[in-house]
């Protein structure tokens, strides 16, 4: 098919612009390489070792010379019970820390209404400054004032005539102890993002509410809420997609023999399993997995809020 003169000119008028447009901004073109390539070669790149899971690898023979053998390692996974337990576990304690989402965003919400401005940005600081602990510094922190003997709390607790709580040794309270932890940490950076969404709203909209007459949690539910709602969504629909996937040094630091049923997770698992045993195959099949699994929730889930909220990440 024919170009026609008119609509090779609008082409090279439009790669013009294009050319032109990088020219102008150039410096931002050579900042995207850098987190471009890191995505590149850390993210891309080793997804050709997903091939692992299809081969009963060889360290010594390599990828490319172990030999294939399909879908065997995914069926030797689904004939484990520790597997089952592990993606048990995994959801159980992803489905109730979603149940804490609301947090950062009440954290935002309240630090959002704050007058005096020194307090503000202190409690600020206090709230986002556990985010850069390391897990293993809060794992030795959990034991030092949680245990059962010889914990701070239990001692207090004990000194007043009360009984000691097994924080760490009992599987329920295990379960509270891990989510109430995991909320100290995260609550405060969760709550950086939205306090940035909140810098987007229009503060004439609070100043004709005040106008109106509106009573602070009034702007609250009809401006701020909705002013932020983008970010929810987005935010609601990404940790929706990790339900199937956890972090291993949480439960990791966190896990003893005493609550191993409820404190084994994929994560923990893989490492456990796969890497301790030396099966990669079987390790990279799981994570194979868990990523397949993570794609469809994520997928379900942008679904559902375009159905709803007419709102998605895509």
């Amino acid at each position: 098919m024919q170009i026609s003169t008119r609509q090779q000119n609008r082409l090279f008028t439009a790669n013009r612009r294009r050319i032109a447009a990088v020219k102008r901004q150039w410096p931002l073109y050579i900042f995207m390489l850098a987190p471009m390539a890191f995505f590149i070669i850390f993210k891309y790149l080793p997804m050709a070792g997903v091939v692992v899971a299809f081969k009963d690898y060889n360290i010594f023979k390599g990828v490319i010379g172990s030999e294939w053998i399909g879908l065997d390692v995914f069926r030797e996974i689904f004939a484990q019970p520790q597997f089952y337990k592990a993606l048990r576990n995994t959801l159980m304690l992803n489905v109730i820390s979603l149940l804490t989402f609301p947090v950062p965003i009440i954290l935002a919400i309240l630090l959002n209404e704050l007058r005096m401005k020194w307090f503000k940005r202190l409690s600020q600081t206090l709230l986002y400054l556990p985010h850069f602990i390391s897990w293993v510094i809060v794992g030795g922190m959990a034991i030092r004032l949680l245990a059962t003997n010889t914990g701070s709390v239990n001692e207090f607790i004990t000194g007043l005539g009360g009984t000691p709580i097994p924080f760490l040794e009992d599987s329920l309270h295990w379960i509270a102890t891990y989510v109430g932890i995991g909320v100290w940490r995260h609550a405060g950076w969760g709550m950086i993002l939205y306090l940035a969404a909140l810098t987007g709203i229009n503060k004439e909209l609070y100043e004709a509410a005040d106008v109106d007459g509106a009573s602070r949690m009034r702007k609250i539910w009809h401006i701020t809420l909705p002013g932020i709602k983008p970010t929810i969504v987005v935010l609601f629909i990404i940790q929706i997609g990790h339900m199937a996937d956890i972090g291993f040094e949480q439960p990791y630091a966190l896990q003893n023999g005493y609550v191993m049923d409820v404190a084994q997770v994929i994560s923990t698992y893989v490492y456990t399993v796969g890497i301790q045993s030396a099966q990669f195959a079987l390790a990279t099949a799981v994570g194979l997995f868990q990523s397949v699994v993570g794609v469809i929730l994520l997928l379900s889930a942008e679904l559902v809020s375009r159905k709803v909220n007419n709102q998605g990440i895509f």
